[in-house]
């Protein structure tokens, strides 16, 4: 699937954030950074889909994974 240019309006603090980022070295551009922030939420939403999957089909023990959280 080809690349799409899409424009997308961060606010001060996240303009800011980037550019530390950029400056720092940590990333080549602010298309890198965007992408890997997108693959942390992708991977976290994959992990409350399983979550979520487990407790409706009761494979999880409630108390435990709440002090887990703890």
């Amino acid at each position: 699937m080809a690349a799409k240019n899409t424009s997308v309006v961060l606010g001060e603090r996240y303009d800011k954030f980037i550019a530390q980022l950029l400056e720092d070295g940590r990333y080549a551009s602010a298309s890198e950074v965007l992408r890997e922030g997108l693959r942390l939420v992708e991977e976290r939403e994959q992990k409350f889909k399983a979550l979520r999957k487990a407790a409706e089909n009761g494979d999880i023990d409630a108390k435990a994974f709440i002090d887990e959280l703890r």
